[in-house]
């Protein structure tokens, strides 16, 4: 039924930028206003005036660009998928078009979220007796959610609202505090100003309730029960063969035994995860946050994702991770390109661009151990590295191209052997 375009677009890193925009503008339905938010005269434009940015943080004395690139051959779900992603980092973008370009072979991603519940805490400390307030809690617990749903009717009738408390103790017997958790579904929105609302007015009803003193009242980021998950298989003639798959399988079960590997290896993920975030106006920081505690869920930090072998010998990977994010309010709703970053992905719920953040995730995950048990992570970053110090000793068109081929052909990828071609080539 999404068959309509597709995100399959052969040669697409060789054409020329304004080239490669009117690609995009064409698949996202992009109009010519929107166009030039991002190439405007030929030449790369700013998507954010000062008066815009002056109002989104304090004491703006400018703006700092990020690249954006983007994410070609994405098939998720049976829809094709263009992805915008902002980062500074070579090789990101395209590791996971190429990711992508092999899962569409068996079908893409398939993915899922479970109901956008957020997380709302509130710390209460100096309780007496923790059973008479447990018990307290529980008998008024409807007249809670009531007072919590007052501060958001516009929530409330989108159908998200507070739905239920739960209770924690934590400390021990000298220091032990009572923490409520408000499980608020937020819907289309990240949800920290609403839920961050609701726990600041139960806090008084709450210390009544307890007789105990309330400290905190925050939204928690490891939005546990705001999970996305996807899946995808891996063909194994595309990837070069079942060695190919063995050995990928052996590169991640050294990410499943050793948390040194594993941070690197969920740094992988959220490469791909950052750059969607950031290119959507959304808070990379909460995501970051979210993820890796939820990889430590368990008392050891693991790897989001697993991998195995199906029948046919081709590789399956899956990732799980919470993905608290907004296409309402925020950022999201100001900034002019990300707004229109959201059109070109054409995403029509926070559900959907949460899907789609798990299986960049995934894929760029994929892209970094396929490269690591195979060519190694060096090649494409060089390739990359190599332009970037010709442009850094002042190189400049065919200049850039021509003396990063020449560092690649000699192994010799370095700033002062970029200085001496310089010097040989172009000097006058």
């Amino acid at each position: 039924m999404f068959m309509d375009k597709s995100s399959r677009i052969s040669g697409f890193y060789k054409l020329p930028v304004t080239e490669r925009l009117e690609k995009v503008a064409e698949f996202a339905g992009l109009t010519d206003e929107e166009r030039k938010t991002f190439i405007r005269d030929g030449k790369i434009a700013l998507g954010i005036d000062a008066e815009i940015a002056d109002r989104m943080i304090e004491n703006v004395i400018g703006i700092f660009e990020l690249p954006l690139g983007i994410a070609t051959n994405f098939l998720i779900n049976g829809k094709d998928y263009l992805i915008p992603m902002a980062i500074e980092e070579s090789s990101v973008v395209a590791a996971a078009s190429n990711a992508a370009r092999i899962a569409r072979v068996k079908g893409g991603f398939h993915a899922t979220t479970t109901e956008p519940l957020m997380i709302g805490q509130i710390q209460v400390l100096k309780i007496k007796d923790i059973d008479t307030a447990i018990n307290a809690i529980n008998r008024e617990k409807k007249r809670l959610l009531e007072v919590a749903n007052a501060q958001d009717n516009t929530l409330v009738s989108f159908g998200g609202g507070a739905r239920d408390i739960e209770i924690r103790i934590v400390g021990d017997s000298k220091e032990k505090m009572m923490i409520l958790h408000l499980l608020v579904d937020v819907r289309d929105a990240m949800g920290a100003n609403a839920v961050n609302t609701m726990c600041e007015a139960l806090a008084p009803i709450v210390e009544d309730i307890t007789e105990g003193k309330a400290r905190l009242k925050i939204l928690s980021n490891l939005a546990d029960r705001r999970l996305a998950r996807a899946e995808a298989i891996f063909d194994k003639k595309t990837m070069g063969g079942e060695d190919v798959v063995d050995a990928f399988l052996e590169g991640y079960r050294f990410a499943t035994l050793d948390p040194y590997r594993a941070a690197t290896h969920n740094k992988g993920i959220m490469n791909g995860i950052d750059a969607v975030v950031i290119a959507t106006g959304n808070d990379w920081r909460a995501i970051e946050a979210g993820a890796h505690a939820y990889a430590a869920r368990d008392g050891r930090y693991k790897p989001l994702t697993k991998y195995w072998k199906d029948d046919n010998g081709n590789l399956v990977g899956s990732i799980e991770l919470p993905v608290a994010i907004g296409t309402v309010g925020g950022a999201a709703s100001i900034h002019r390109k990300a707004q229109i970053c959201r059109k070109i992905l054409g995403i029509k719920s926070a559900k959907e661009l949460a899907e789609v953040i798990a299986s960049v995730g995934l894929a760029q995950n994929f892209a970094a151990l396929f490269a690591l048990s195979t060519v190694g992570i060096q090649k494409g970053h060089m390739e990359l590295h190599a332009q970037n110090l010709a442009v850094m000793v002042g190189a400049k068109g065919d200049q850039i191209d021509e003396i990063a081929k020449r560092m690649i052909e000699e192994k010799n990828v370095k700033i002062d052997r970029a200085k001496e071609l310089m010097k040989e080539l172009y000097s006058a």
